[in-house]
């Protein structure tokens, strides 16, 4: 799947998710996309070694602390990007399993 492909993936997800999750709020399609880029570059440099240093638990959940992950990285998004706001936890987390299943979604779509 393409890079442009993902990274408009997430930029949807992140509007879609900002629609249908309460708690969860973002100004516009531009900060969707600020959003987006700062979650891929923290996912490509941070998120590895958080997964690397949480590996037990993650296995210990059978890789479910992947969504806390999420979540949390979605939290430091929001401490620092003006106009994206998490109103706590609860919805960081349905957030990072939305955009999870829409990466997914596309994913398995781009294989066919």
């Amino acid at each position: 799947m393409g890079l442009l492909t993902r990274f408009l993936g997430t930029v949807f997800a992140v509007l879609l998710a900002a629609y249908f999750i309460q708690g969860f709020h973002v100004d516009g399609f531009y900060t969707a996309v600020i959003v987006a880029l700062v979650l891929g570059l923290l996912n490509v440099t941070l998120k590895p070694i958080i997964t690397l240093l949480t590996l037990p638990l993650n296995l210990l959940t059978l890789g479910l602390f992947s969504f806390v992950i999420n979540a949390g990285l979605i939290l430091l998004i929001s401490t620092f990007v003006k106009g994206f706001t998490v109103d706590g936890f609860l919805p960081a987390l349905w957030a990072g399993a939305l955009i999870a299943v829409v990466g997914w979604i596309l994913h398995k779509l781009s294989k066919k």
